[in-house]
């Protein structure tokens, strides 16, 4: 057995509700998993919140011994959004592969759908009166990835190079009947002025101005039943890097270090089967200072579908 794996600890009942709970810069303290409200109650009615189960990995800036050569590291062709560095599809341990000969998209020329929405490149159709994005020039640019080994250890545990904890998200019902999490919003994250889920944790604050716990990776793995007739959408807003994959199908690509994007994925664009039941994988990355933005809005019932297995106990 390797020694990262004889180093992991299961903690099914311990996770931190610090998005929830956290009010200050402190480390949070264990405590009994949150109980997720993803189905209908017993009366009919939506839940009131839908809370799902993540993991989080912190990481060291490229320039501290230790540090990871992927973060507060600027693109050759500076900062930006940058498409197509990631796979289409997940790879056989559903975590996204690195490709590379991406592109930057040109400030303003998002891919966009006929209501004006911000769109993934890879959903684009003009039969459905879908807005063509533009490439800001022909120069292939990985979007400040190092290379694909580099990129292995950023949803992956490596004793090395980072560590990781669960992290648990909670999603409020909007009035009209969505779920959402905002950073802009929440009021941890309004106290810290961005999201900073572990601010003074794990690895520790980098120093710096700001000086909040920046450089790490969140990822959910979750499932839905997919109503045909539902209007379904999932919209995320933020940075730095985010990928979300539906049925192991990139969905949403905002690759790259940037300030906050936003794009949405229709979901009667995708193909599926009325009535069954979907994964859907989200991946984030915030690489660089100064600002961290996190907005979810979905109609999707999500729930956790994998129970994160990490390195590190919250004490």
């Amino acid at each position: 057995m390797s020694n990262n794996h004889t180093k992991r600890l299961l903690l099914l009942a311990a996770v931190p509700t610090v998005l929830a709970v956290l009010h200050s810069s402190a480390p949070a303290s264990p405590g009994p998993a949150p109980e997720a409200q993803s189905t209908p109650t017993s009366t009919g009615t939506p839940p009131s919140s839908i809370t799902l189960v993540g993991v989080v990995r912190d990481f060291r800036e490229r320039s501290r011994p230790g540090g990871h050569p992927d973060f507060e590291r600027q693109p050759t062709r500076g900062f930006g959004h940058y498409c197509d560095n990631v796979q289409p599809t997940l790879g056989p341990n559903k975590k996204p592969v690195f490709k590379g000969g991406g592109f930057k998209v040109k400030s303003g020329y998002e891919w966009k759908n006929s209501a004006g929405k911000n769109i993934c490149w890879r959903l684009y159709s003009p039969t459905r009166g879908d807005i063509a994005g533009r490439k800001d020039g022909t120069t292939p640019d990985t979007g400040g990835i190092v290379s694909a080994d580099t990129f292995s250890t950023w949803f992956e545990d490596n004793l090395e190079l980072n560590v990781s904890a669960p992290l648990a998200l909670t999603l409020l019902r909007q009035s009209d009947g969505s779920y959402t999490f905002d950073s802009n919003t929440d009021p941890t994250c309004v106290a810290l002025g961005g999201f900073f889920p572990i601010e003074g944790q794990l690895f520790g604050n980098p120093g710096g101005s700001p000086d909040r716990n920046f450089h790490f990776t969140f990822e959910l793995m979750t499932k839905f039943t997919y109503d045909a007739d539902g209007a379904q959408t999932f919209t995320f807003r933020g940075d730095d890097d985010v990928w979300v994959f539906i049925n192991g199908q990139m969905v949403i690509d905002l690759g790259g270090v940037h300030g906050a994007i936003e794009q949405v994925v229709e979901l009667n664009r995708l193909g599926l089967t009325d009535g069954e039941d979907y994964e859907l994988a989200f991946f984030f990355a915030e690489r660089h200072r100064t600002q961290s933005n996190f907005k979810i809005t979905t109609n999707l019932q999500l729930e956790t579908i994998q129970l994160p297995t990490v390195t590190h106990a919250y004490d």
